[in-house]
């Protein structure tokens, strides 16, 4: 099978593991920032983490994999952290996401 091209393909999964550890205790951290705003800025959210987990062969069902990501129930966090999105985080969140395609 041939390499992949992408430098990222090589690097090692324990280094790669590190990595995405440190990004999810980063965001575990950072209840502010939330996740209309990590949507409309980037396109991806703790959600969209826990689902690429599941891709990744995690075995937990949707909401292992969101407590997993978040630290705790999805609905504990929702409770204690979660704001009303307003229609303009929509709205960032809506033509970000419109930016994925082929992603």
């Amino acid at each position: 099978m041939p390499q992949s091209p992408d430098p990222l393909d090589q690097l090692p999964d324990d280094v790669a593991a590190a990595a995405f550890r440190r990004l999810v205790r980063h965001l575990r951290h950072r209840h502010d920032a939330q996740n209309i705003d990590l949507m409309g800025l980037s396109g991806f959210c703790r959600n969209c983490l826990a689902d690429w987990i599941r891709d990744g062969g995690y075995e937990g069902d949707k909401a292992a994999a969101r407590e997993l990501i978040h630290g705790m129930p999805m609905e504990e966090w929702k409770e204690r952290f979660q704001t009303e999105a307003t229609p303009e985080q929509i709205a960032r969140m809506d033509a970000s996401l419109a930016r994925n395609q082929g992603t």
